[in-house]
This record gives structure tokens, C-alpha cells and sequence, in this order.
């Protein structure tokens, strides 16, 4: 049930904040912090951070996507881990939200472009979905390190 939760909170708040996105952001950026941090509104046919932005990628990153959605559902259904658990529902989450966009928006079916509006610096244009798989990759990455409970 956590898990659920997690990923569903995830996958709502990015969608919430792609449709604040494209309805505020069509005219103009919102500056935060200056030049520093601000919203703008971008369609991104590649990966997370504009990785893989090239014609014709966007179908493969969208299948892929689902493949990777279908490994977390089963890995996460065998896991007793809290963090674990916290870690692949974030990314399972992020994956979800950015997949919705490849299957929903225009210009088609796993043709989509994914919404990002967050800029910080000159770090590549970003959402929650986006912000939601760093994270949990993160905490994978520490889980890795731990040792196993029965050590």
C-alpha cells in the first residue's frame, strides 16, 4: 500500500504541475530568483534532462519506459524494504508521469512530448517526474552500500 501511495502521489502532483505549467507558462517565463531559477515552459521529446532529445527516439524512450515500468510493478511486489520500497516507488512514479505525457500529449500516441518547467541554473529543464526519479535513483544508490539485515 505504500508503494501505491507513493506512486500515485507522484504521478498526480506531476501531472498537476504540467497542466499549471502549460496554462501559466505559454506567454511567458516566471522568474524566481533572477536568471537563476525560474519556470518555463519546454516540450521535450527525450529523456529525463533532455537526454536522447534526438528525432525519432522519443517512441523507443516511450516503450522502454513500459518495460521499465513492468520490471519496477514486479520487483517492488517481492520487496520487504522500506527504503527499497520508498526508492523504486519514486522512480516507478517518475517513469509514470513522464510515460502518461509520451502516451497523452501531442504530437501522438508514444510520440508525446513531456512537459518540464523547472530551470534552475544552467541545469537542463526539469518536472516532478523528473525530480521524483533522481531522488529514488539516489536512495538506490545508498541502499546498494548498506549491508544486507542479517549480517
Amino acid at each position: 500500500m505504500l508503494a501505491a501511495g507513493i506512486v500515485l502521489a507522484v504521478l498526480v502532483m506531476d501531472q498537476l504541475t504540467k497542466i499549471w505549467a502549460v496554462a501559466a507558462l505559454s506567454d511567458a517565463p516566471i522568474h524566481i530568483a533572477g536568471d537563476s531559477v525560474r519556470f518555463l515552459l519546454a516540450r521535450n521529446p527525450g529523456g529525463a534532462f533532455s537526454f536522447l532529445s534526438t528525432a525519432g527516439v522519443t517512441p523507443l524512450l516511450a516503450i522502454l519506459a513500459i518495460g521499465v515500468t513492468v520490471f519496477l510493478v514486479r520487483l517492488m511486489a517481492r520487496n520487504d524494504d522500506v527504503w527499497l520500497t520508498l526508492a523504486l516507488a519514486l522512480v516507478l512514479g517518475g517513469a509514470l508521469g513522464n510515460l502518461s505525457d509520451r502516451i497523452f500529449r501531442s504530437p501522438g500516441l508514444l510520440r508525446g512530448r513531456v512537459i518540464d518547467f523547472v530551470a534552475v541554473g544552467r541545469f537542463p529543464v526539469f518536472n516532478v517526474a523528473d525530480a521524483s526519479l533522481t531522488v529514488g535513483i539516489a536512495i538506490l544508490l545508498v541502499c546498494s552500500f548498506r549491508r544486507p539485515a542479517n549480517v
